[in-house]
């Protein structure tokens, strides 16, 4: 069974998003669009990330486009993929900076934090350390990156990345989609947000 889709506004830049966690019998699937601005140029992603039964990323498809001041647009298409022995590929090029990585990171969305929480599925006062590959944007460059999840309650975890130079803590949904990102990104509570009938 699918997931409700969620709906994140960006808070440090414009922007907003919109994702899904998608239920096959054989793998899951985070899909999502990011319509969002960086360094003045706006961009708009559709993305695909795909993981194994055991949440081990495979494979991930961004198609989308960006334009500058001058009305000039440029396609976006970028493929990843991680095979079995944790090899990983970008556009066809072998990346062995990121080898033995199983979780990606894509840097433009929040949506990419759930894989490594439904993975590790953590009990609370727990912690792990974990090196995932980290798709930097905009350049779309590939890069190790070090990480700790530490579960702090049934809804929260401290995040740190980069050997502890960043540092947050995340609210999480039923489905483990972050909800509060704090001066990243916070998930509109769409009941509150829905206009009610008019009283007659």
């Amino acid at each position: 069974m699918n997931s409700p889709p969620i709906l994140w506004t960006r808070l440090d830049g414009p922007g907003h998003e919109w994702a899904q966690l998608e239920d096959h019998p054989e793998h899951w699937k985070i899909r999502g669009t990011a319509i969002l601005a960086e360094q003045g140029i706006p961009y708009r992603l559709d993305y695909a990330v795909e993981c194994d039964r055991s949440w081990r990323t495979r494979a991930v498809r961004i198609r989308g486009s960006s334009g500058d001041s001058k009305d000039q647009i440029s396609e976006i298409r970028v493929d990843v993929a991680a095979d079995a022995d944790s090899r990983w590929r970008v556009n066809g090029e072998l990346h062995e900076a990121v080898s033995g990585c199983v979780d990606v990171d894509l840097a433009f969305t929040p949506a990419t934090n759930l894989i490594p929480i439904r993975r590790l599925a953590l009990p609370i006062g727990k912690e792990a350390k974990i090196d995932v590959a980290w798709l930097e944007f905009p350049s779309f460059s590939l890069k190790r990156l070090e990480q700790v999840y530490r579960r702090t309650d049934d809804k929260a975890y401290t995040f740190e990345s980069g050997g502890g130079s960043f540092t947050a803590r995340l609210r999480v949904n039923d489905v483990g989609f972050v909800t509060d990102y704090p001066g990243l990104w916070r998930a509109v509570d769409l009941e509150r947000e829905s206009p009610r009938a008019s009283e007659s």
